[in-house]
Parts: C-alpha cells; sequence; structure tokens
C-alpha cells in the first residue's frame, strides 16, 4: 500500500478529518452487522427504514466518535511545532488504535449480548458485574463461544492500524508567526466542531444528544438501538439513575395496596371525543387569579385573565401538581403517565422500554395523532419522544415555515404558531388527539415589538410574557370556537411545571410543584372546582375512563373525578420523594421518612408530625407501594398491560 504523505500548514487538521470518516464508515458497517445479527430480533424493519436508521445513527457515531478520541484529538490539534516529531506521532497513532479498539469491541460484544438483554450495554453494566469472582473465565468463554467476532474485531484493528501508518505527516515548512496563527485559529475552529458534535448541534435550544433521541428515526423502542452504538449507550449512562428492585410487600400485599392496571368502566359506550391538551410553559399556579382568591384578602388578580374566565367554564382542581420541575419531565407525565424518578425519564437508561401512552392507545382506536411546538424541530428532545409516544404527526418551526414569526432564540411566538395549529387541526379528520406545548413564557422573558407595554409586567420578568402567552391563548379558542370539530372537544390546560415565585404561600417544598390542571368540554356539562389532590400523571387515566376507553391500560396514576379519596400525589427531585395524601406532605429518603406536615392547617410548614409514627408509617408504606411498582416496571419493561 502506498505511502500518503500530508504536507502543509494545517496537515493535521487534514488527517483528522479523513481519520474521523473512515471512523465513521466503521460504525456504519458495524452497525448494519448489528442488523443483520440480530435481524430476527427486528422483523417489521424495511430497506426504507433501514437506511433512515443507518442515517440517523451517524449523530450517535459522531458523539461516540468524539468523545473516544478527545486526547488524540487534542494531540494533533496543539498549536506547537513539536507535535511533528517522530516519537510524539508513534504515541499519538498507539492512542488512536487502543481507543477506538475499545469502542469497535464493545460495538462487536452486543451483537451477541444484544439477545439477552434486548438493549445496548449501558454504564450500569459495570455495577451489574462489579462482584462477579469468575471475569476471567466468562471473558475466556465469551471469546471461544463468540470466535469470529474475535475474528471481524482483530482484522478490523489490523486494517485500522495498517492504514493509519500509511498517512504519513511532513513537518511544516512554515514557521514563525504564521504558522502559530494558522495552527491556533485551527485549533479554536475544532474545539468549536467538537461541542457541536458532541451535543447534537449548535443551536440555543439544542440539548445534549442523549438514548431518547435515537426514536426520531424509529417506529417502536426496541428499533432504537439499530440507531444507538455501544460506546455512545455507556457513555451517556455512565452516571445513570439505576432503580433497585424492591420487595417491601408481597405481590398480594402489593395488589392491594396500589394498582397499575386499570380496567375499563362500565359507564357506557367508548365516547370518541377529541382530546386536546395544551401544555403551558411556566404556568405555575401562583401566577392564575382564579385559583388564587385567598391572597392579599382576595384582591390579588393574577396575571392569566383570559384563563381565569376559561376556569368558570371549566372543570379545575385547586390542589394540582407536577411530576417534576423541568419541561422534559413533563411530556412523560402528562401523555405516558410516567413519573421521572431520580432524573428525567427520557434521559434514563429505562427510555428505550414499550409504554402506553395516549397517542398510542387513542391511536389504536382510530384516532388521529399530532403534536405542535414551535421549537425548531429536534429541539427539547420532543420529536424523539412524540415518535416514541404513537403521534402519527409532528408539526414544530419546520412545518411553520415562517421565520418572520421567530421569537429569535426558541421558536415561533406562540400566538402566531397557535393559530396555525388551529388551521392544521381543521384539517384533521375526527376524532383526534392533539398535545401543544408552548413556548414564549420562557427566559429571556420578552414578547412581540407590537405588545410592548401591553401586559403587566408585574414583579418578576415572567409576568409579562405570561400575559402574552394567555392572551395567545385567547386568540387560539377565539379561533377554535367557530370551527365544526370545538363542541365534540376534550381541552385539557396543564402546565409543564412551576416556576420562579413571588408570592410567600409559594416559597415552600409542596407549591414548588403547584399548577393549574383544567378540563373544559364546551360541548358538554363538565364544570365546577375540585380539592382533591391531582397531578399530571393522573391526566392520561382521567382522560381514558372520561371516554369510557374500552380496554385495560397500564397507569400510574389516578382516574381524577373517581370518588376514591385514597389517590396520592409523587415527584422525586434529587433522589428525595415528596408524597402527597390527603391533607399531608411526607418527604422521603426513599427508605423512610424525612418530615410530615399537615398542608391544609400548615401552609407555611412549622409543625413537622414526623413523631406522628401512625401517620408516619401509613404514609410509609403507600409510598413504598408505589417505590416497588415503579422499580419493578421499569427494570423488567412492564409499563404496559399485557
Amino acid at each position: 500500500m502506498k505511502v500518503i504523505r500530508f504536507k502543509g500548514i494545517l496537515n493535521t487538521f487534514l488527517l483528522l478529518i479523513i481519520q474521523f470518516v473512515g471512523l465513521l464508515l466503521i460504525y456504519a458497517l458495524l452497525r448494519y452487522g448489528f442488523y443483520l445479527y440480530n435481524k430476527s430480533l427486528f422483523p417489521n424493519v424495511s430497506g426504507t427504514e433501514l437506511w433512515t436508521m443507518m442515517l440517523g445513527g451517524v449523530k450517535f457515531d459522531i458523539v461516540a466518535i468524539l468523545y473516544i478520541n478527545i486526547i488524540y484529538i487534542l494531540l494533533q490539534s496543539l498549536p506547537v511545532p513539536f507535535k511533528y516529531n517522530e516519537r510524539y506521532q508513534k504515541v499519538c497513532k498507539w492512542i488512536f488504535v487502543v481507543t477506538n479498539a475499545i469502542g469497535i469491541a464493545l460495538n462487536l460484544v452486543d451483537y451477541a449480548y444484544y439477545p439477552f438483554t434486548l438493549k445496548r450495554t449501558t454504564g450500569t453494566v459495570f455495577g451489574q458485574f462489579a462482584n462477579e469472582e469468575n471475569m476471567g473465565k466468562l471473558f475466556v468463554d465469551f471469546l471461544i463461544d463468540y470466535w469470529y467476532l474475535l475474528l471481524v474485531f482483530v482484522l478490523l484493528i489490523f486494517c485500522m492500524s495498517k492504514i493509519y501508518s500509511q498517512l504519513q505527516l511532513e513537518r511544516a515548512k512554515v514557521k514563525g508567526w504564521l504558522f502559530y496563527i494558522c495552527q491556533f485559529s485551527a485549533f479554536l475552529l475544532t474545539i468549536f466542531l467538537f461541542v457541536g458534535g458532541v451535543r447534537g448541534g449548535w443551536a440555543h435550544s439544542t440539548r445534549p444528544i442523549t438514548l431518547s433521541n435515537a426514536g426520531d428515526y424509529v417506529k417502536s423502542p426496541e428499533e432504537m438501538n439499530i440507531v444507538l452504538n455501544t460506546p455512545f449507550s455507556m457513555l451517556k449512562t455512565l452516571k445513570a439513575v439505576k432503580l433497585k428492585e424492591e420487595h417491601f410487600f408481597t405481590p398480594q400485599e402489593l395488589d392491594r395496596r396500589y394498582q397499575v392496571i386499570h380496567k375499563p368502566t362500565e359507564r357506557g359506550a367508548f365516547k370518541k371525543l377529541n382530546v386536546v391538551i395544551l401544555i403551558l410553559e411556566s404556568f405555575g399556579r401562583e401566577h392564575i387569579g382564579a385559583l388564587n382568591k385567598d391572597i392579599n384578602g382576595g384582591t390579588y388578580k393574577g396575571y392569566t385573565p383570559f384563563l381565569d374566565s376559561l376556569i368558570g367554564e371549566s372543570y379545575t382542581f385547586k390542589r394540582a401538581f407536577s411530576n417534576g420541575r423541568k419541561s422534559i419531565d413533563a411530556l412523560p407525565s402528562i401523555i405516558t403517565g410516567i413519573p421521572s424518578v431520580g432524573e428525567p425519564f427520557v434521559l434514563s437508561i429505562y427510555s428505550g422500554n414499550r409504554t402506553t401512552s395516549l397517542a398510542k392507545l387513542l391511536g389504536d382506536e382510530g384516532y388521529e395523532t399530532a403534536f405542535f411546538h414551535g421549537a425548531p424541530n429536534g429541539s427539547m428532545g420532543f420529536s424523539a419522544y412524540t415518535q416514541l409516544a404513537g403521534f402519527k404527526h409532528y408539526f414544530g418551526k419546520n412545518e411553520y415555515n415562517n421565520d418572520a414569526d421567530f421569537d429569535g432564540i426558541w421558536g415561533i411566538w406562540d400566538e402566531p404558531f397557535m393559530q396555525f395549529m388551529a388551521d392544521k387541526m381543521d384539517e384533521l379528520p375526527q376524532p383526534f388527539f392533539v398535545s401543544f406545548f408552548s413556548l414564549s413564557s420562557h427566559h429571556p422573558f420578552k414578547v412581540p415589538e407590537k405588545y410592548a407595554g401591553k401586559f403587566p409586567k408585574g414583579p418578576l420578568p415572567l409576568h409579562e410574557p405570561m400575559g402574552y402567552a394567555d392572551y395567545a391563548l385567547k386568540q387560539f379558542f377565539a379561533k377554535a370556537s367557530t370551527m365544526k370539530w370545538f363542541e365534540n372537544t376534550l381541552f385539557v390546560l396543564v402546565a409543564d411545571h412551576a416556576t420562579v415565585s413571588h408570592l410567600p404561600e409559594y416559597h415552600t417544598a409542596p407549591n414548588a410543584f403547584a399548577i393549574p390542571i383544567i378540563f373544559y368540554y364546551p360541548g358538554g356539562n363538565l364544570k365546577g372546582m375540585s380539592n382533591k389532590l391531582v397531578q399530571q400523571i393522573d391526566i392520561l387515566p382521567t382522560v381514558l375512563n372520561y371516554l369510557n376507553y374500552p380496554k385495560p391500560y397500564f397507569s400510574f396514576g389516578f382516574d381524577a373525578f373517581s370518588e376514591r379519596e385514597d389517590n396520592f400525589l409523587v415527584n422525586n427531585i434529587g433522589g428525595v420523594f415528596n408524597f402527597f395524601q390527603g391533607d399531608y406532605f411526607m418527604t422521603h429518603d426513599g427508605q423512610r421518612p424525612t418530615a410530615i406536615y399537615n398542608i391544609a392547617e400548615d401552609k407555611f410548614l412549622k409543625k413537622d408530625l414526623l413523631s406522628d409514627r401512625s401517620l408516619a408509617d401509613s404514609l410509609d408504606k403507600t409510598l413504598k407501594a408505589f417505590i416497588q411498582r415503579y422499580n419493578y416496571a421499569m427494570i423488567h419493561n412492564k409499563l404496559v398491560a399485557e
């Protein structure tokens, strides 16, 4: 093989580009090989779909390759002349070969390991085998059983090393200041490209790419494993929360305490109403006047006049709470009925589990399904989540296709995007299930220039854009009310989470999660105000039961319209559980209660009731029933009714 010599002042960077492209080709071959090896486990993948997965996988390969080669990239891109030294380059070669050999080996191991686990190996594997005393024998047995994979590995590493040796650098002849200026500029460009590569893009709204983003390219969760690669899966889950199976109760005791399989109601035939869930960014309960009539002697008006008026025509829960404090927690809670424990569900190692969702269940009953979010497609990982949740259509900034209404940071202003949504909904066949996620009531708290001074600013920067978002909601309902589907639609309005607070009543642990949950049915008699405890994960069973959904389904939540009062609420922040039942609020470390308050009588949490052992024991057992159910369902992929 002929030696290729790289000359010129930027020759190390040209070498990096060529090697990077070569590694992408290797990872593409490994992905295709993974699919062929496990083809029987992916029976519904067509050629076109496989091609989409192959292309989508490049994004994840880029991240893995950049992380694996971070030391090598740094050594080759440093703006110093001694990097052309022969010994220096030999060190670089062996770093390149050894680190990439590890990445290739991990991918090949999952050829054989995947049929047993049905998922790519994650960072939890180190804990899984931490106490094995016969690792050496297991390793040897693996190599014997899968000798052909070892042969492929040796062949790939030999070829990679051989090709590397044929690509040789020559010291740049340019010296002095010109050398350092060019090299330093290229070094800064490399850093810029590296950061964008490992994040999955440079857009302000782009979250660092994670496992759940593979959902953008597949129809079902198990197919995500074709899109992913093993080094990426391991690197992204090294610090992942791994749940532990608990056995606080026998199966019989657990069934008596907490059921997650909901059976069909016997209240009549399935009512195929349209369902529209409007998720409102940062609309904490504190900012809504109609839900705070006891504040400031009844003079508090809040910042959402339209929502206040809609509450008067709706059925509203005054004691409603979110299951998390971030937008990324909200979608799985509201649409799928899965709260986040320890970390956001979509970022967890369990994000590839089969799940129930309103989109899937209603879609199977003939509903058209669509999700609307005015941000660039892919922002917040929403497009990937909605794909896995079973939505048939996604409408984002790309589909809106008019940057004149772009807010400059997050996406399309709420008012024009919601008008666009109303028009698109009018084109959908009935019945339909639609969900929308607003974005204008978000930092940096701006409103369109034409509305400057129109909305009260209030003591918090959030208040002005919240007034604008409320106005956008008003304009949406004004347009929707003229459309043929309006009277036959159940609307659910819910905040994604609470946010910064001003009122002292909301500077408490429970009220840090206080949000509105509102059910509005213009064609029915669904009106009133309830003191019942309700959470985001209750929306799925409440909607399904209200429609008289005819099949069993899985849900961690409860029917909010049920007459039962023994329901509970739960969220988990940083490993600490917040638990609500009846008038009581408890904090819990996962093993024992740490504080208990009667929030009906003690809204500022002045009197800890932890010493009441009977009360503590009752609340503790109920929460542990949830923990046992939740952990088991996540670990064993049991999140659907079977």
